[in-house]
C-alpha cells in the first residue's frame, strides 16, 4: 500500500527535524514504470536519516521515494525524468504519463502547503524556530570494494548554508559547527564542515524565502561512513552517536537562535556567509 507522501508529529517547542530523503515507498503506477532495481533506489536515498528526526519537537518525514518525486528539488525539477537528473541512471522504461506527472505534482504541492501552515504556527508561537534538514551522501559511487572519495573533499558532516539569504543567523551556524566539532564521537572528533560538498537544497531555500525572520535551517549530509552504501547494512552505535552528536548542538543553537537580531529584510537575495 503506497503511504502519504510524508508524516509529521507537530510537538511544542522550536526545534524542527526534516527527514525528506528517508522514504523509499513508490506508488504502483510509477513502480511499473521503473527501469531502476530496488537496490539501485536504496543507493540514492537517505535510510535511517529518520531516526535522527528524534530530536526535534515537531518531526517530519519524507514516506515516498525521491524517485517519485524529489521535495528538495524545484518543483519543475521535482521528477526525474532524464538520466542527467538523477546522477546517470537510467530511471524508467516507460516516461511516466501527463496525468501520473500531474498527480505527483499534486502530493509536491500538497507537502509545501503543509510544511508553510506548520511552520507558520510555530512562527506564531514561538517567534523563531530552527530547522535541522538532515540527508545522508555516498562516498563510494565507484563500487563496494573501491576506495572511497577523497576526505579532503567529502567530510563527514557537511553544513550547508548556501540557501540563507541572511548573514544575522551567522551565530546559529557557529555555534552548531563548534558543538558538532568538539563532541566526543566514539573516541574522536568528527569532520565537520560548511559548504564543501553540498550546499543546501530547494526545501531549505524555500523556507528561508518564506520565513525569512523566523525559520534558520541547518542543512546537514552526513556521509555514509555509518553504514555500507552497496548492501545498507548499518553500524547501530555510530547510527545512534550521530544522533546524539545532534542532540548535543540543541541548547547552544537555541541560545544562539534567541540572541539574534534579525533586524530587516536585506535587499539583496544573494546574501550568504
Amino acid at each position: 500500500m503506497t503511504q502519504t507522501s510524508c508524516v509529521s508529529r507537530e510537538g511544542h517547542g522550536p526545534v524542527v527535524a526534516v527527514a525528506l530523503h528517508d522514504g523509499h515507498d513508490v506508488r504502483a503506477d510509477v513502480a511499473a514504470l521503473f527501469a531502476l532495481t530496488e537496490t539501485e533506489r536504496w543507493r540514492e536515498e537517505d535510510p535511517f536519516t529518520a531516526t535522527w528526526t528524534a530530536i526535534g519537537d515537531t518531526k517530519i518525514v519524507g514516506r515516498r521515494s525521491r524517485f517519485e518525486f524529489d521535495l528538495n528539488r524545484p518543483r519543475e525539477k521535482a521528477i526525474y525524468l532524464k538520466p542527467k537528473d538523477a546522477w546517470g541512471l537510467d530511471i524508467w522504461h516507460s516516461t511516466p504519463s501527463l496525468d501520473i506527472i500531474a498527480r505527483l505534482l499534486a502530493e509536491y504541492d500538497a507537502f509545501y502547503a503543509t510544511i508553510e501552515r506548520v511552520f507558520a504556527d510555530l512562527e506564531r508561537r514561538f517567534g523563531r524556530f530552527v530547522v535541522f534538514d538532515l540527508h545522508t551522501y555516498n562516498h563510494r559511487r565507484l563500487g563496494p570494494h573501491a576506495l572511497p572519495a577523497d576526505p579532503r573533499y567529502n567530510p563527514e558532516i557537511n553544513l550547508g548554508t548556501g540557501g540563507m539569504m541572511n548573514r544575522y543567523w551567522k551565530p546559529v551556524v557557529e555555534s552548531f559547527l563548534s558543538d558538532l566539532r568538539d563532541f566526543d564521537f566514539l573516541g574522536r572528533r568528527l569532520d565537520v564542515r560548511e559548504n564543501v560538498k553540498f550546499q543546501g537544497g530547494h526545501f531549505p531555500y524555500w523556507v528561508h524565502q518564506t520565513f525569512p525572520h523566523s525559520a534558520c535551517v541547518l542543512s546537514i549530509e552526513v556521509k555514509k561512513f555509518f553504514m555500507d552504501e552497496w548492501t545498507n547494512n548499518v553500524d547501530l552505535t555510530q547510527l545512534d552517536a550521530i544522533r546524539c552528536a545532534l542532540q548535543s548542538s540543541i541548547p547552544s543553537v537555541l541560545e544562539a537562535l534567541n540572541q539574534v537580531d534579525v533586524g530587516t529584510r536585506p535587499k539583496s537575495p544573494s546574501l550568504v556567509f
